[in-house]
């Protein structure tokens, strides 16, 4: 063997994600099941006799569920370093935004007959009401605002600044589920807890991340 070929050092080997072409359709296609369950059980007569009720609270809980799990894919890869979330995180915001605007809709056409001033009265008298609504108003301008195009036009630094208001709306929207709840309030609590420790990990990271000079360890970056 050339003893000069030999001492050339060779390149690292670099390992690319994997495309994973199938995620995004996957999650959307998956986002859709509950809605066809629901549509289901309306047509087969299983839906409990108040249907309002049970669709906004369905709708509600949705929106909570995708929210939060769009929360988790920066703390899983942070944490573990998996940065498949992260493809899907923006649609599992989106997501989360149109069952929070399905939820109001059911409310604002079924409960409140399309009345404005029955809305803003029981916004103002029910704590409740006025906590979900907060949380939809927040989810509105970053649905709004989810595409590369926003991203370009307000700058990345102002888009992130606002889109950090998630946490709040998540806090919110489970706050809001709490107050909703009468009697057992352990699902409320269990989200809640889900929530804090997302937060949680969000904040140690950031502590982290400051003493080293905002560099990502190894195991996460990208």
């Amino acid at each position: 063997m050339n003893s000069a070929a030999a001492n050339i050092p060779s390149k690292p080997i670099v390992r690319k994600a994997a495309p994973l072409s199938w995620l995004k359709p996957a999650v959307i296609t998956g986002a859709l099941v509950p809605l066809s369950v629901l549509f289901f059980r309306w047509q087969m007569g299983f839906l409990d006799s108040d249907k309002v009720s049970e669709i906004l609270n369905y709708f509600g809980m949705l929106a909570l569920i995708f929210l939060i799990a769009s929360l988790a894919c920066t703390p899983l890869k942070l944490i573990f370093g998996w940065t498949w979330g992260l493809r899907i995180r923006k649609e599992l915001g989106v997501i989360s935004f149109f069952y929070a605007l399905g939820h109001f809709i059911v409310y604002f056409l079924f409960d409140k007959s399309l009345s404005v001033g029955a809305a803003i009265e029981d916004v103002l008298k029910r704590p409740f009401i006025l906590v979900g609504f907060l949380a939809f108003l927040i989810l509105l301008p970053l649905a709004m605002t989810s595409t590369a195009r926003a991203v370009r036009r307000m700058g990345a630094k102002n888009w992130q600044r606002l889109h950090r208001l998630v946490y709040l709306a998540g806090i919110l929207g489970a706050l809001h589920f709490y107050m909703r709840v009468k009697s057992d309030v352990r699902e409320p609590l269990l989200y809640a807890g889900v929530l804090g420790i997302l937060l949680l990990a969000r904040v140690i990271y950031r502590n982290t991340s400051n003493r080293t000079g905002g560099r990502l360890p190894k195991q996460t970056a990208e």
